[in-house]
């Protein structure tokens, strides 16, 4: 009986319960809070990309050259940039898209 009641009431979220997809919910959250949402997605994203770089990076062997002041710097930067880059170029990875469809989905019944 409750169940007929929700999908009077609401159709859509019925729906999506029924097919377990979730979507962005506007009227949840105000336009600049999502806009605020999606900044700390991508930003998150940006980090996240930054660390894998780092990572990777030191698996490189460094070539011993002997006057190397600054090459830490100036590589973290760089790497810093490239993160950002790869991170609002399109989707990106995908992980910001992601992140903000969990932070805004709607929360289906019996979940």
């Amino acid at each position: 009986m409750d169940s007929i009641k929700a999908m009077q009431i609401l159709p859509n979220v019925a729906k999506q319960a029924q097919t377990g997809k979730t979507t962005p919910v506007s009227g949840r959250h105000t336009p600049e809070e999502l806009k605020k949402i999606k900044k700390a997605c991508a930003d998150f994203e940006a980090i996240f990309t930054y660390e894998l770089i780092k990572s990777m990076r030191k698996t490189v062997p460094e070539a011993k050259t002997g006057m190397n002041f600054g090459k830490d710097s100036y590589m973290m930067i760089i790497d810093q940039k490239l993160a950002e880059n790869i991170s609002n170029e399109g989707d990106g990875l995908g992980l910001q898209k992601m992140l903000f469809e969990q932070f805004t989905k709607i929360n289906s019944p019996g979940r």
